[in-house]
């Protein structure tokens, strides 16, 4: 699983807006839909903000498995 499908199944499995989602990262609306499209990858604060939001380590975030 991509990091902007994972981004995007973590966000509709909690019945979230994009909006909620940008807001709580602090970044615009746009660069989460970019993200979320898998168009650009967000930097490592972004990242880690997401992370602390949703209650998960970067690796589970990004889909990243061993």
């Amino acid at each position: 699983m991509t990091f902007a499908e994972n981004l995007l199944r973590l966000r509709t499995e909690r019945k979230l807006k994009q909006a909620e989602l940008a807001q709580q990262a602090g970044i615009g609306l746009r660069a989460y839909q970019t993200y979320e499209r898998g168009q650009r990858e967000p930097t490592l604060s972004t990242l880690v903000a997401l992370a602390d939001y949703y209650d998960l380590t970067l690796d589970e975030l990004v889909g990243r498995q061993r």
